[in-house]
């Protein structure tokens, strides 16, 4: 069971009522660390930070619509071991979705951890949010404004990243989104006068956390519509850009011209979450070939492109992790040529992750489909039943 309750903000100021709530976690014991996005130096970007001194969450900014690095690589790193601390974790739809595939994947541990999901008001590319910083522009402001008229619009001139104007979990606990321990809820209301909190009954209770029937009610529903209105925005815009994507690449060739510009980076696999392998293969010598070995190929095709295995790098990690991917679009943020590799990875997911009805970051309980191998799992595809 859970409580759901409002936070009284002072003044408008949405960032400093959830800087206190997050401090009231480390000051009245309930954990050790935070993981949470904090500022950097310069005001123009955020970054996990690990917090232990309540002194410190000054600049905590979990409301920042900027996404540099992925806090479930963080969480990963920090839990993947046992190391004897209580913590809580502060994470968008998608960083939740993929600390639970990373748990699944015995990448991650949750013992002893909180998981706090804050309802996600879409994001910028980390350059676009720091020239509109360096403008005098507050993004956050102007997204918890729009929070509370019912519509968030990218400032203009300006757009979400892709990954975000897809995105149809932008909730924590939302439809097929693993329900956290604390849900820190934003769209539907108003952020500058009341925060929807949701805790665990046993968090409540220690936080003093106190249901006001009447008001929850009235609330809940405005928040339900908004939610509803935006993510079928978001679907029927991922459906546009899926349909646009399989209309123009229907075979192998189509797949090679969208990574024409490639220039094998691996920018798009050291920002994936997902990709945790600590010796990738592609790293190994065995892509490393001797040289007459390239001249044999150029003798058998004529003409070879170099580097090889291009397109093969790519299969690779689609084969690895498209049931896993949850579309948070770091893959996309970090390549140099600006290849649409998010719009790719979700469309192919789709279709895997559809094959064997599974949701990444859904259920820690559904096992994931790289991981388990059932003798009929392919018979729907035509595969003869042994």
């Amino acid at each position: 069971m859970s409580v759901t309750a409002y936070l009284e903000v002072a003044e408008g100021d949405t960032l400093g009522a959830l800087q206190s709530f997050l401090g009231r976690l480390l000051t009245e014991d309930i954990v050790d660390a935070l993981l949470v996005p904090q500022k950097l130096p310069a005001g123009d970007n955020v970054a996990p930070a690990l917090i232990e001194d309540p002194a410190k969450l000054s600049g905590v900014d979990p409301l920042a619509p900027v996404m540099p690095v992925a806090a479930a690589t963080a969480l990963s790193k920090v839990t993947a071991t046992e190391h004897g601390e209580r913590l809580a974790a502060v994470l968008r739809s998608c960083e939740l979705r993929a600390v639970i595939e990373l748990v699944k994947l015995q990448q991650a541990g949750l013992e002893d951890v909180i998981l706090i999901g804050v309802d996600c008001l879409g994001t910028y590319e980390v350059r676009d949010y720091a020239r509109l910083i360096e403008a005098g522009v507050d993004p956050t402001a102007e997204l918890l404004a729009g929070a509370a008229e019912g519509q968030l619009t990218a400032h203009e001139g300006y757009q979400f990243r892709a990954a975000c104007r897809m995105c149809e979990k932008p909730v924590p606990g939302g439809p097929d989104v693993y329900r956290p321990d604390i849900t820190i809820g934003l769209l539907g209301l108003d952020p500058g006068k009341q925060i929807l909190i949701e805790a665990s009954d046993d968090l409540a209770e220690k936080l003093g956390l106190e249901a006001d029937a009447g008001q929850v009610g009235n609330l809940s529903t405005k928040r339900e519509e908004f939610i509803e209105r935006l993510i079928a925005e978001r679907t029927a815009e991922r459906d546009k850009m899926f349909a646009a994507f399989r209309e123009r690449v229907t075979g192998v060739d189509g797949l090679l011209a969208e990574f024409s510009t490639c220039i094998r980076c691996y920018n798009c696999m050291g920002a994936c979450p997902i990709c945790y392998c600590k010796e990738c293969i592609f790293r190994t010598p065995t892509f490393d070939h001797a040289s007459p070995q390239y001249f044999r190929w150029a003798e058998r095709k004529g003409s070879i492109r170099l580097p090889t295995d291009t397109l093969l790098f790519h299969l690779t990690r689609l084969n690895h992790m498209s049931t896993s991917c949850v579309g948070c679009g770091l893959c996309e943020s970090a390549c140099p040529s600006e290849l649409p590799v998010a719009l790719i990875f979700r469309a192919v997911g789709q279709e895997t992750q559809a094959i064997f009805d599974y949701h990444p970051g859904r259920s820690l309980e559904e096992e994931v489909p790289v991981a388990t191998f059932r003798e009929d799992e392919l018979t729907d595809l035509g595969e003869a039943p042994r």
